[in-house]
C-alpha cells in the first residue's frame, strides 16, 4: 500500500498526540497524588541526582535517542516513593535531557514527547512491579530480596519495552519501517543500561532505608564506571556502523560509475538505467519490500541489469530497427553474460538472480531458463515491467515515444503471461506518485554525459563518461558505414557512402577520392564531397608527389600536412583557404587502389583517431572497389563525380 509523504506526517502528529495526551494525563495524576502526600528530603536528593547523572548520556548509534545512567535513581525513587513520585522525576530528567543536549534541534512536539513517553513507561511498569510484588512504597527493605527479584525484573523488563517501544513507534512512523524491526535492529542491545540502573537500585532499598554519603560513595562511582563502558562501547558500534556506511557509499559509487558507463556506451537507451532504477525502488516500496536487504538488492541490479550488453556488438545494440532472429538470439545472451560477470563479485544481498531472470515471463515463455510465475525472483519481475515500460515511452530510431496510456495497455496486454499481474497493477496504479522523481533521474543522467559536450574541451569528471559514448557512436557508424559500402551495387553508391559517413565522424571541409591509373602512374580525383567540390575535379597527381602521392607511394597515411603541399593555388580558391591534410592509401592486398584525401581550413585539424576512421572507411571502400573491378568484364569502372 502506497504512503506519501503527507499522510505519513499525519500519521506521525497523530501518533504523537496520542502519546503526548496519554501521558500528560499521567503526569497530572502523579503530580495530584504527591501533592496529597509530599514526598520527603530524600525524594528531593534523588531528583537531584537523577538530573545530574542525567547529563551523561549517550546518543544511540544511527537514531535520534540518547541513554543517561540516571535510571538507578529513578528506580530507587519508584522502589522508595512509589509511582507518583518516580513518575515526576523520569519527567524532569527527559525534559532537562531535551532542553540541555537537544537545545539547538527541539522542537515543542519532540520536547513534550520526550517527556511524557518514559512517563507512562515508568508509571505502567511501577503498577505492575507493586502489583506484583504486594509492597508498598518504602517498605521494600522489610521484604526478603529473593521474593522480589522477580518483580523487580518485571518492573525493569516493563519500563524497559514500553519506553523503546514508544520511541521506535515515532521513528517507525517518521521514517515508514516496520516498527518491530526498527525497535528489533536498534534497541535490544540497550537493556543492559536498564537492567544495571535497576540492579543498583534495588541493591540500594534492601540494604538501606535512607540515601546517606555513604551510599553514594558506592553507588556513584559504580554509575560512572557503567557509564563510561557503555560509552566506550557505543562509541565503537558508531565508529564501525560509520565505517560501514562509508564503504557502502564507496561500494555504491563504483556501481553507479560501472552503470553509468554501461548506459553511456548505449546510444539508444541513454538515461535508461537510472529512471529503471527509481521505478523499481519504489515499486518495490509499494509491493510491500522493506527489509533493506532487499531494496539493496534491487538498487543495485537496476543499475547494473543491462551489464551484459557490454558484450554485444553496437551495430545489434543500436541498431535503428527491428533485430533479426539471429541478433535477438545475441542479444538475448546478455541477460546472461550480465549474471555470469556479477557473480564473481560478492554482493550481500542478492543481485546475480535479479539480473540473470529479468527477462523471463510469468507464463514460463521468456529467457533464459524459463521460469515461471512466483519462481521467478520478486526483483526481476519488477524490474521486466518497469525495464518494458521506460523502453515503450522512449524515443527509438525506427518510432517516436509512446504515451503513458498507450505503454499501460500494452503492459496490460501482457498482464498474466509476460508479467506477474500484481506488480503490473501496482505499478500503473503509483506511476503518478513515482514518475517525477524518476523523470528526473533520467534527465540528470544524460544532462552528465549529453552528446553536446563531445564538441567541447574534455576537462571536467565527466570527461571519461563522453568518450565512451563518443567512441560506442564512432564504432556504431563506422559498422554501418562498413555495411552500407559493401553492399553497394556501385562505386557510385559506394563512394557516396563513405563520403557520407566521413562528414559525420571527421572535422573536414572537402573529402577526395583518387583513382590510381597504373600505366600512366598517376592519381586522379574521381569524386569529391564537402564546400566548393568542383574545383578539384579531375585533379591529377603523381605517384609519389606532393601530400597524396606520398601517401600513394609509401602506402602510409599522412596526418596534418600543410593543404597547399597537395593543392597548391588551388588551397587559396576556398574560403576560408584550406589549411591541413588528412591522407590515406586505398589498397587491396598488394594492389594499390587510389587514396581517399580530406582537407580542412583549420591547422592541425586531424588527430589519431580520424587517422583511424579514414583507415577503417579505406579498408572497406578499397575491398568494395577491387570486388566490382574483379565483377566488370571490361575490367573498367566508371568512376562518376557525385555532387554533394
Amino acid at each position: 500500500m502506497s504512503v506519501t509523504p503527507k499522510a505519513s506526517e499525519r500519521r506521525r502528529h497523530q501518533y504523537l498526540t496520542v502519546v503526548i495526551a496519554t501521558g500528560l494525563f499521567v503526569v497530572a495524576q502523579s503530580l495530584w497524588q504527591v501533592s496529597l502526600d509530599p514526598p520527603g528530603l530524600e525524594w528531593l536528593v534523588l531528583a537531584a541526582l537523577t538530573l545530574f547523572t542525567g547529563s551523561f548520556t549517550v546518543r544511540v548509534p544511527g537514531l535520534q535517542a540518547r541513554l543517561s545512567v540516571s535510571e538507578t535513581f529513578i528506580f530507587t525513587a519508584v522502589l522508595l516513593f512509589g509511582p507518583a513520585a518516580g513518575t515526576i522525576i523520569v519527567v524532569l530528567d527527559a525534559l532537562v535531557i531535551s532542553f540541555w543536549l537537544d537545545r539547538m534541534r527541539r522542537s515543542p512536539l519532540k520536547v513534550l514527547f520526550n517527556g511524557t513517553a518514559p512517563a507512562i513507561a515508568i508509571r505502567l511498569a511501577s503498577e505492575a512491579f507493586f502489583y506484583l510484588s504486594g509492597a508498598h512504597p518504602g517498605q521494600i527493605g522489610r521484604h526478603d530480596i529473593s521474593q522480589l527479584i522477580t518483580p523487580v525484573f518485571a518492573f525493569i523488563f516493563l519500563y524497559f519495552i514500553i519506553n523503546t517501544g514508544l520511541v521506535a513507534g515515532a521513528l517507525a512512523v517518521e521514517r515508514r519501517e516496520r516498527v518491530v524491526r526498527l525497535w528489533a535492529n536498534n534497541f535490544p542491545g540497550t537493556s543492559i543500561n536498564y537492567f544495571v540502573g535497576g540492579s543498583l537500585a534495588m541493591l540500594i532499598v534492601a540494604y538501606t532505608d535512607q540515601i546517606d554519603v555513604t551510599v553514594l560513595s558506592i553507588i556513584i562511582p559504580l554509575l560512572l564506571i557503567s557509564y563510561y563502558t557503555f560509552r566506550s562501547t557505543l562509541g565503537r558500534v558508531e565508529d564501525a556502523n560509520r565505517h560501514v556506511v562509508q564503504l557502502n557509499d564507496l561500494y555504491m559509487s563504483t556501481i553507479e560509475a560501472l552503470a553509468m558507463a554501461v548506459d553511456a556506451k548505449d546510444q539508444i537507451t541513454h538515461g535508461h538505467i537510472r529512471r529503471v532504477q527509481v521505478f523499481a525502488v519504489e515499486l518495490a516500496k509499494r509491493l510491500g519490500v522493506t527489509e533493506e536487504r532487499q531494496l539493496q538488492a534491487i538498487t543495485t541490479a537496476a543499475l547494473l541489469h543491462d551489464m551484459g550488453k557490454l558484450a554485444i556488438p553496437e551495430h545489434i545494440l543500436n541498431k535503428p530497427g527491428k533485430l533479426s532472429a539471429a541478433e535477438f538470439e545475441k542479444m538475448k545472451r546478455h541477460a546472461d553474460i550480465g549474471a555470469d560477470l556479477l557473480s564473481s563479485v560478492r554482493f550481500p544481498y542478492p543481485v546475480v538472480p535479479i539480473v540473470r531472470h529479468h527477462h523471463e515471463c510469468w507464463d514460463g515463455t521468456g529467457y533464459p531458463t524459463g521460469i515461471s510465475g512466483t519462481d521467478i525472483p520478486l526483483g526481476a519481475r519488477i524490474l521486466s515491467v518497469v525495464d518494458c515500460f521506460d523502453a515503450l515511452t522512449s524515443d527509438r530510431p525506427y518510432r517516436p515515444r509512446l504515451g503513458t496510456d498507450e505503454a499501460f495497455a500494452i503492459i496490460r496486454q501482457s498482464r498474466g503471461t509476460m508479467y506477474d499481474p500484481f506488480v503490473v497493477d501496482t505499478f500503473i496504479n503509483a506511476y503518478e506518485e513515482i514518475a517525477p522523481v524518476a523523470i528526473q533521474a533520467g534527465q540528470d543522467a544524460r544532462s552528465i554525459i549529453d552528446a553536446a559536450g563531445l564538441t567541447t574541451s574534455i576537462d571536467d569528471t565527466a570527461a571519461p563518461l563522453r568518450h565512451i559514448r563518443a567512441n560506442a557512436s564512432e564504432t556504431t557508424l563506422l559498422d554501418t558505414c562498413s555495411r552500407d559500402i559493401a553492399r553497394a551495387t556501385s562505386t557510385a553508391t559506394a563512394l557516396q557512402s563513405a563520403g557520407h559517413y566521413l562528414r559525420q565522424l571527421t572535422p573536414a571541409t572537402i573529402y577526395a577520392v583518387f583513382v590510381y591509373n597504373s600505366t600512366a602512374d598517376i592519381l586522379t580525383c574521381v569524386s569529391a564531397y564537402g564546400d566548393n567540390q568542383h574545383l578539384l575535379d579531375n585533379l591529377s597527381i603523381k605517384l609519389g608527389e606532393r601530400i597524396t602521392g606520398w601517401t600513394a607511394a609509401n602506402r602510409r597515411a599522412s596526418v596534418n600536412s600543410d593543404a597547399s603541399l597537395d593543392l597548391a593555388q588551388i588551397a587559396g580558391f576556398f574560403a576560408p583557404p584550406l589549411r591541413s591534410t588528412l591522407s590515406t592509401p586505398l589498397v587491396q592486398g598488394d594492389s594499390l587502389m587510389g587514396v581517399l584525401t580530406a582537407y580542412s581550413a583549420k591547422k592541425d585539424a586531424f588527430n589519431e583517431g580520424h587517422r583511424y576512421t579514414f583507415e577503417h572507411v579505406g579498408s572497406a571502400l578499397a575491398s568494395r572497389i577491387s570486388s566490382l573491378v574483379a565483377n566488370t568484364s571490361s575490367n573498367v569502372v566508371s568512376f562518376p563525380n557525385q555532387k554533394a
